[in-house]
């Protein structure tokens, strides 16, 4: 009789109740939030790393600009042809890449 009273006590215990839903909404969220924002930022990743010269470029800022050199951490780009304006700007501040080299080529 005593192991029966123990064995309905064990089973309400909320925290038991609650655990396979707490399990469901984190595997939902994982699938829903984490896992896209972790393919978006390697895609992001790998599109910076492969910035070229002659790439064009959009910046974090709004600047519009054709890579004129590459270094490891930044990037220095043209942003008027007739004044010939450059900037030096991180890698990180690129948010796309809307024209590369070998697509000028092929227009």
């Amino acid at each position: 009789m005593n192991f029966l009273f123990l064995l309905q006590t064990v089973t309400k215990n909320p925290m038991m109740q609650f655990l396979p839903l707490l399990i469901i909404m984190f595997a939902i969220m994982y699938f829903l939030i984490i896992r896209p924002q972790k393919q978006k930022e390697k895609k992001r990743l790998e599109m910076i790393s492969n910035v070229r010269k002659q790439d064009k470029i959009v910046t974090s800022g709004g600047v519009h600009g054709v890579v004129v050199s590459v270094k490891e951490n930044e990037v220095i780009i043209r942003v008027d042809d007739v004044k010939d304006v450059k900037l030096r700007i991180d890698k990180s501040a690129i948010t796309s890449v809307t024209v590369t080299k070998g697509e000028q080529e092929d227009n």
